[in-house]
């Protein structure tokens, strides 16, 4: 069944009013009628089954019915990534998204060399990752900030898996506790001297090998999250 984030409150018999381009793609695409039923989400009233009772000339009009799923959120794990291309960005936020990534912190490094990125794709990207693999929630995707910024600003209760491309513990035998964790990536030029000594010395981060090769950011970003997800994530549910 169709699956559609919408901002709007849901209860029994709340009207729904979805944007005009999901109405266009519900009437359009899909090939929806009145009467029709599909499953809808705010990320805060678990998930409903909605039908589609008017079709206007600027969108549709969809009734919650009956909720289905109650509110579930994945762990509690941020992806904190250098900015890197258009294209390997929106794949990061994308995977994260499926990944089940409650955050996507972008950061920017002594070595990243792209500074500027639409907040509004990614957000559209990881509202239509979360739609597709039936999480409940949708990432947000944060504006960059400098790394220096970002670490002075830390909660030290979150731990920070920081994947050093010069070495360090595998992923299975360094994180093994639960609770808030922070993924850090790297532009592709890597970290400077100065960014991984600082890193390194944080009582909060854990530094870890990714193998020995090379990744790319994406690579990386979809690797380490895999390898966190099997050490401390919620693939068991």
């Amino acid at each position: 069944m169709i699956r559609l984030h919408v901002t709007q409150p849901l209860a029994p018999g709340a009207a729904v009013a979805p944007t005009l381009d999901q109405s266009r793609y519900l009437t359009q695409v899909m090939r929806l009628k009145l009467g029709d039923d599909l499953l809808v989400f705010n990320g805060r009233d678990g998930e409903w089954r909605a039908t589609l009772v008017e079709i206007l000339k600027k969108g549709v009009i969809l009734r919650a019915e009956d909720q289905v799923r109650p509110q579930a959120y994945g762990p509690d794990l941020e992806l904190i990534v250098a900015v890197v291309k258009k294209s390997r960005v929106e794949t990061i936020v994308e995977k994260a998204a499926e990944l089940g990534a409650a955050r996507v912190r972008l950061t920017i490094t002594q070595r990243t060399n792209v500074d500027h990125v639409r907040l509004d794709r990614l957000d559209a990207i990881a509202i239509e990752a979360a739609e597709q693999t039936g999480r409940l929630d949708v990432p947000t995707v944060d504006d960059p900030q400098k790394l220096g910024a970002l670490l002075d600003g830390w909660d030290p209760s979150r731990r920070l898996m920081f994947c050093d491309e010069t070495g360090g513990a595998p992923v299975a035998s360094a994180v093994t506790e639960s609770g808030p964790w922070a993924i850090l990536i790297g532009p592709e030029g890597g970290f400077s001297p100065e960014e991984r000594d600082r890193l390194r010395a944080l009582p909060f981060t854990t530094a870890v090998s990714l193998g020995p090769r090379i990744l790319r950011a994406d690579t990386a970003a979809i690797a380490a999250m895999t390898l966190w997800q099997a050490a401390v994530g919620d693939w068991e549910r």
